[in-house]
């Protein structure tokens, strides 16, 4: 009689994924509408929904508006709508600071991590609190210019009004789809399907990627709809489709991947096997090269395998470049001790996003430097709100090599820390847009860090005198290409002087809402005829500028590739079309809100100059 033990052995698993399914499927409640119906299941009990629009605005990546009002700002985003359903242009919603793929096209364009998942694309985010924790049921965003720049809505475990902070903050994605272009400017009430999660929350989260965008996406509120007490779904069927359970298994890849971070992988456990099949008969270089197309999750799971490829998988040649941007909620201070013996050699680091509401401490990330800081290069942390004095000054101890740093939005560092850049004197680019950077460590880091060829300063509102600050920088910063003062709201025709007889190299200059700046002066046409090599002027808002600052351009700046000049009163199509003739590589042309170029202007340049993207907003 042949043995049964085999059989047995398949039908144990087969038993046991099928209790493992039904198990999940009770606990985490995520049977969409389709499997309800094919199930025949019913939800109990009914309870009365809860809709709620945004109590308050937590925290953001970035915003058109200044941080002094409400225009265009992501604050807007708190309460009942200001617009909707009306359409166009308002300075009641909110608006992120960039959209399309223009910022991908200037001189301070960062080069792209690899190895970032093809999953994830999101460029800003916010985050809203609501008043009472619901089991979501639906997601209404209010989007009135511009539609179509969300890509991804999470909800979060942790209660921001709770006096008790959780012992684990949980981050589950309710919606996710890549970016789409959507025709017409026109309002919307975009409402995507959203899974069930199996805990309330009051805390979301909207990522956004306008790349696909004319211009910038205007959002007007946000309305959560939930239960109070979590659906219960009633099985009548015991049926399994074996599909779901590989659904399923796609789901969870995310979020078991990046678990596996938080384990330490000991190769005593991994199998012992006489031959490593073919892989015994690769190079190792050739094995390295494979797995450099893998994501971090992937090189997790791998690693597991065997141990020739866990040998592969901790080389620390595998990790000179990591972005940990894309995994955000689930990195913490285990997630980063258990990669410092693989990242003793890396040199660009991006931990953007990360480590906020306690998962990363300051000792966390300080050990993390200490032992694998001394080849970095660059390293990003947008949005790291776990960062305070002493980390900056173990970056600065512990990164003698680091050339970028991007500090962006990072608006809990106190203003004293930020004396502790002025140590890294190999700078080239440091990025402190919406900082609390104050003068006096502005100009320390100027003067010692005289490498620098890309400084963005937008919206730094604590900088007293701007004039003293562009002298230094004329003074100082001889190898500056790009510079953005967004939003500074100091500077005048004296600081752009100095600025464009000590900047010469100059290709990007962000002047945009600068409102001391008047073109009597000849402050443009100055920059216009120091600065030959401009490829991006943005003097948006300024409604000073006139035909003559457009035709010094065109005479002295024929390399300008954008140029952004919305809202003059000034400026007539025949210096425009000076401009474009002057001009051939320019592709962007912001007009908008520029009195005297109307629609019909604005389709005879189209006319002629096909290449160049010509936007002109409508008013309301």
């Amino acid at each position: 009689m042949p043995p049964v033990f085999p059989m047995l052995t398949v039908l144990s698993m087969f038993y046991y994924m099928c209790l493992r399914r039904r198990a999940r499927t009770a606990t985490r409640g995520e049977m969409n509408s389709r499997r309800a119906i094919e199930s025949n299941t019913r939800a109990l009990p009914i309870n009365v929904e809860v809709v709620q629009y945004a109590k308050e605005v937590l925290d953001f990546s970035s915003h058109y508006g200044s941080e002094n009002s409400m225009s265009y700002t992501m604050w807007n985003l708190a309460g009942i709508p200001n617009v909707y359903p009306s359409s166009g242009d308002f300075t009641q919603t909110a608006v992120f600071r960039t959209y399309g793929t223009w910022w991908d096209r200037c001189p301070s364009a960062r080069l792209p991590f690899k190895r970032t998942p093809s999953t994830f694309c999101s460029q800003d985010y916010v985050e809203l609190a609501f008043e009472e924790p619901v089991y979501p049921t639906a997601v209404h965003i209010l989007e009135t210019y511009h539609p179509g720049a969300v890509v991804r809505i999470l909800a979060c475990s942790a209660n921001p009004y709770s006096q008790n902070p959780p012992a684990e903050v949980r981050w589950e994605i309710l919606w996710s789809e890549a970016p789409t272009k959507v025709n017409g400017p026109q309002a919307r009430q975009f409402t995507p399907c959203i899974k069930q999660i199996n805990f309330p929350t009051n805390l979301i989260r909207l990522e956004v990627n306008s790349s696909l965008l004319d211009y910038y996406t205007e959002l007007d509120a946000v309305v959560l709809h939930g239960v109070k007490e979590r659906p219960v779904l009633s099985l009548k069927t015991s049926m399994i489709d074996m599909n779901d359970i590989d659904e399923d298994e796609d789901e969870e890849k995310f979020a078991c991947g990046m678990d596996t971070l938080n384990k330490q992988f000991s190769i005593v456990t991994l199998r012992e096997w006489p031959t490593n099949g073919y892989f015994d008969k690769l190079p190792y270089e050739l094995i390295q090269l494979i797995l450099s197309h893998l994501t971090v999750p992937d090189l997790c799971r791998l690693a597991q395998t065997c141990k020739l490829l866990y040998q592969h998988c901790c080389d620390p040649l595998q990790y000179i470049h990591l972005s940990l941007q894309p995994y955000w909620a689930r990195i913490n201070d285990t997630s980063l001790e258990y990669l410092q013996s693989r990242c003793t050699l890396i040199q660009w680091l991006n931990l953007s996003w990360t480590g906020n509401r306690g998962a990363i401490s300051v000792s966390g990330f300080s050990r993390f430097l200490k032992v694998c800081g001394s080849e970095l290069v660059r390293l990003e942390l947008s949005c790291g709100h776990f960062l305070n004095e002493t980390c900056l000054e173990v970056i600065t101890e512990m990164c003698p090599n680091l050339q970028e740093l991007n500090l962006s939005s990072c608006d809990k560092i106190p203003p004293q820390a930020f004396n502790h850049i002025a140590k890294v004197g190999s700078l080239k680019r440091l990025i402190l847009y919406r900082t609390k950077v104050e003068q006096t460590a502005l100009l320390s880091i100027l003067n010692f860090c005289s490498e620098l060829q890309h400084l963005s300063l937008g919206s730094c509102v604590m900088i007293e005198d701007y004039d003293l600050i562009a002298s230094m920088m004329g003074a100082k910063c001889k190898k500056l290409r790009s510079l953005d003062l967004w939003r500074c709201k100091n500077i005048t025709e004296s600081g752009i002087a100095e600025l464009a007889s000590g900047c010469q190299l100059l290709e990007e200059l962000d002047l945009g809402w600068c409102p001391t700046l008047q073109s009597s002066t000849g402050c443009f046409t100055n920059l216009a005829r120091k600065l030959p090599n401009l490829q991006k002027l943005f003097l948006t808002a300024n409604r000073s500028v006139c035909d003559t600052d457009i035709e010094e351009l065109a005479a002295n700046c024929t390399h300008l590739r954008q140029l952004d000049i919305l809202g003059t009163r000034m400026v007539s199509p025949a210096s425009l079309r000076k401009l474009l003739e002057s001009c051939k590589d320019l592709s962007l042309l912001d007009v908008s809100f520029c009195s005297q170029i109307d629609n019909r202007v604005v389709l005879e340049l189209n006319a002629n100059f096909p290449n160049v993207f010509i936007k002109k907003s409508f008013t309301q």
